[in-house]
């Protein structure tokens, strides 16, 4: 129980101590890591950008969640360019 309440206390201290600009500046940071799978499939124009964005908000909370849609996000075209390539060149 010690080491809980001399966990509260150096976590309120450390609060009241936090600068404003470090905290904006820490939130905006936050924002973007939580959104970088949207963020990139916006980049990449992909087009299952809605779907990634709706999926990307409680995927943060998971880790293996918010990796499989950061590798949905980058390789979004990519399986439509090997079922075309294995479409006009076929195995004889």
């Amino acid at each position: 129980m010690e080491t809980i309440n001399h966990f509260i206390a150096t976590f309120s201290t450390a609060w009241q101590q936090a600068d404003v600009l470090f905290l904006v500046g820490f939130g905006l940071f936050f924002l973007m890591v939580w959104f970088l799978p949207s963020l990139l499939a916006l980049a990449f124009n992909r087009q299952h950008f809605g779907k990634i964005a709706l999926l990307n908000i409680p995927a943060g909370v998971s880790w293996i969640a918010w990796l499989a849609i950061l590798v949905w996000a980058v390789t979004g075209k990519l399986s439509n360019k090997l079922a075309t390539k294995a479409r006009l060149n076929p195995v004889l």
